[in-house]
């Protein structure tokens, strides 16, 4: 005799089950530095990472770098705050991701555009920190892809 299984305690999945995660790609860890320039250096010397840019705009200076020949693609940026780096992942339509996340409990964080698309970024009550976009934009790494400004 086949038995039901057992209801979880949010009443809505039964044990085993788990909702289908929205999340596409990992694109990005965007990660914060004290010196950009050395951190670059270092990952590029040491770690043998490739420099994809490292622009200085308005004293915000942020570099790309990859680690690999896919992504996730590292971002070292010095106007990020905490220690943390952010899990930024690609979705495919940033609002209905964002509705459905809604619709598990999720608490929405901070709201932003990226020069990839839009974006949401927010912490999970463990205290790690994600992201999500749109990729609207998906020329504009092109665009930065070569500059060197330090």
């Amino acid at each position: 005799m086949d038995q039901e299984p057992a209801p979880t305690t949010d009443g809505n999945r039964t044990e085993g089950e788990r909702p289908a995660a929205p999340f596409g790609q990992l694109d990005f860890l965007y990660t914060p530095s004290d010196d950009v320039p050395a951190d670059v250096d270092w990952f590029t010397s040491v770690l043998g990472a490739r420099g994809l840019f490292a622009i200085d705009d308005g004293g915000v200076r942020v570099a790309m770098l990859e680690l690999s020949e896919g992504p996730p693609r590292i971002l070292l940026t010095d106007h990020l705050e905490g220690d943390a780096s952010i899990l930024v992942y690609r979705v495919d339509d940033l609002e209905r991701t964002l509705a459905e996340l809604t619709g598990r409990g999720w608490q929405p964080g901070r709201r932003l555009e990226i020069p990839q698309g839009p974006c949401a970024s927010f912490r999970s009550p463990g205290g790690q920190r994600l992201a999500v976009y749109e990729r609207s934009r998906p020329g504009v790494e092109a665009h930065f892809i070569g500059r060197f400004d330090f």
